[in-house]
């Protein structure tokens, strides 16, 4: 009987992610940013800034997060996921739903 070899998703090696290097340099630029928010929200804290003030800047950062948040998982369903699901295996499309009712909750 001839087994069927297993064709690995090209994008992903293991556990780990092979992204080319636009798409890690915009990854670590939005994180970057966001480091940057949660610093200034220090800074802030520090500096006896007004609440509201302070829950503004927290408000953004939350919307970058989420935003990078966003871009990840694009990139990860048009890849490592479509390419999965092409192959007919279910395993990654299973942890996706797994994540995206992390996500949501």
């Amino acid at each position: 009987m001839e087994e069927k070899e297993e064709m690995a998703c090209p994008h992903c090696s293991g556990m780990k992610k092979v992204r080319d290097g636009e798409e890690q340099r915009q990854l670590l630029n939005r994180l970057n940013r966001i480091e940057g928010q949660i610093r200034g929200v220090k800074k802030m804290l520090e500096e006896d800034a007004y609440c509201i003030d302070i829950l503004n800047q927290v408000s953004a950062a939350n919307c970058a997060l989420n935003s990078f948040t966003k871009v990840l998982l694009a990139a990860h369903v048009k890849s490592c996921v479509a390419e999965d699901v092409r192959e007919g295996n279910t395993e990654k499309l299973d942890e996706l739903v797994r994540t995206l009712q992390k996500l949501m909750k």
